[in-house]
């Protein structure tokens, strides 16, 4: 059994009521995923790890929060329900419906429900660009202030060390999980400052 909590939200509180949600369904918890980034992008790393613990059988089920959290869109999350239903492995929302794509009621409303929370995501985004756009119109400044770089400027002194002892940025950038141009661009940077 995998729990898999929500993408955009996920907190101990939600990570509880999932255990505790298995525990009275009788399953036992394999692990639980959490995906840190937006639910709609379409690397998501820890539903990959999902997919082939459900593709290598060693899962037999998915219990996520809602089901809106499991797919991208419509199309996605009705195709990742029939992958899933050829491994022999159900997704199981926290208010216990569970999603049998065998059956034409079980499409109609996995359908239905994703169609449903799509349009919710479609909606949310259109007013979030609604607000940005009036802020704008405004004459709000967006996005973060120019020239801060948060994790530029706490990487700093690192970077300068490591090049004070001859390091390459090839070497410095692999060393601290960076990209090459971003350590030449906080050498370049400490440079102009200097």
């Amino acid at each position: 059994m995998i729990s898999l909590s929500p993408p955009t939200i996920c907190n101990s509180a939600q990570e509880f009521d999932l255990r505790a949600f298995a525990g009275r369904a009788g399953y036992d918890v394999v692990g639980i995923f959490k995906e840190t980034g937006s639910g709609t992008k379409l690397d998501r790393a820890e539903r990959k790890k999902v997919l082939a613990l459900a593709q290598s059988r060693q899962i037999d089920a998915i219990l996520v929060t809602e089901l809106s959290r499991w797919g991208r869109s419509t199309l996605d999350l009705l195709n990742t329900l029939r992958e899933l239903e050829n491994w022999k492995v159900s997704v199981i929302a926290m208010n216990g419906m569970a999603f049998d794509l065998s059956s034409p009621y079980g499409r109609m409303l996995a359908t239905f429900l994703s169609g449903i929370a799509e349009f919710e995501r479609d909606l949310i985004s259109e007013r979030v660009k609604s607000g940005l756009a009036v802020a704008k119109a405004r004459g709000k400044r967006l996005g973060r202030q120019a020239g801060v770089r948060p994790k530029s400027d706490r990487l700093l002194p690192k970077v300068v060390a490591m090049r004070a002892e001859g390091r390459s940025y090839r070497w410095i950038a692999r060393e601290l999980g960076i990209s090459k141009n971003t350590v030449a661009d906080i050498v370049q940077r400490h440079r102009a400052n200097a």
